[in-house]
């Protein structure tokens, strides 16, 4: 038989608590078990150890020399598990792992939390990357993802809508005269496929998109990689105003028309039910709710607040 299904666990914390309170009905207040189960509990360590642990006498409970030996080493045992507990529930509580998209991650949560940690110094943010927008590990206290709906299973709280409008390098848009007119665009190669939900920024500006040439280059959807090959002058990419608006301001990236259009999905901030009333997830909820509210309310029609979900 395995020793995981012999060792007598619960009898030897059973043993540690009757012989630091010298009191079988004591040990049996403090554990929350009836005398009788305590009674059992060091019969089952006794007939384990084949030696009795302790003697019973009218008014004392001593122990025996195999007790004295046990004890020590018990104690000790009981209070590095203790310790371990401590720690590892302490770094829970104090370490905040969150996992978000890429492009967002890198363009607008990681230059602000800094003043999340402002806010709350005792806890350290784990900030990882999630390239798949399904896979909601286990352990990330909090997952941001794209999606049309709720995560199924999850708490679900829907953050903000993006809107997207063409962007360029100002060198590619000077390369052919400017861009003055959205019919320019078709002397360009594009980098964002434009066969998906792109149509209805054609459609609106009168562009025949089967007349767009493509680029070789495939970024898979990944917009912080698309700017990046927009920004280098490889061509046009749809991208979010609001996670380029750095990019925008600098000059890096030109954006000849004001017209923007959504995608229909949201951004999520999700975890799991059991961590609802975590303090540490609370208090990014919060902070993040507000932090975006700010930067929404500037940005105006780039962005969309979605309905609660």
């Amino acid at each position: 038989m395995k020793l995981s299904r012999r060792f007598p666990l619960n009898a030897l914390r059973v043993f540690e608590t009757v012989a630091r309170l010298e009191n079988f009905t004591r040990a049996a207040e403090e554990l929350g078990m009836t005398q009788t189960a305590v009674s059992y509990q060091i019969k089952l360590l006794e007939d384990f150890l084949g030696d009795t642990v302790f003697l019973r006498k009218p008014r004392a409970l001593q122990l025996t020399e195999t007790g004295k030996h046990l004890l020590p080493k018990v104690s000790e045992a009981f209070d590095l598990l203790g310790e371990a507990v401590q720690t590892t529930r302490h770094s829970v509580e104090e370490t905040l792992e969150i996992h978000s998209p890429p492009t967002f991650a890198a363009q607008w949560l990681s230059p602000h939390l800094h003043i999340f940690k402002a806010l709350h110094p005792q806890i350290e943010v784990r900030l990882l990357r999630q390239l798949d927008n399904n896979d909601h590990h286990s352990s990330a206290d909090i997952t941001i993802c794209i999606s049309a709906g709720p995560s199924d299973g999850l708490i679900s709280h829907p953050l903000f809508r993006l809107n997207y409008a063409p962007m360029l390098s100002p060198q590619l848009a000077e390369s052919v005269g400017g861009i003055r007119q959205p019919s320019d665009f078709l002397k360009l190669p594009w980098i964002t496929d434009t066969r998906d939900w792109w149509h209805e920024w054609f459609e609106t500006t009168q562009i025949d998109s089967k007349q767009i040439r493509h680029t070789s280059l495939n970024a898979l959807g990944a917009l912080d990689l698309e700017a990046r090959a927009a920004m280098s002058g490889h061509g046009v990419a749809m991208l979010s105003p609001f996670l380029f608006r750095e990019d925008l301001a600098s000059g890096r990236l030109l954006q000849p028309f004001d017209l923007c259009v959504g995608d229909g999905k949201t951004y999520w901030l999700v975890y799991q039910p059991a961590r609802r009333n975590a303090p540490k997830i609370k208090a990014f909820h919060a902070w993040i709710q507000q932090a975006l509210a700010r930067d929404l309310e500037m940005q105006g029609k780039t962005v969309e607040t979605p309905p609660a979900a």
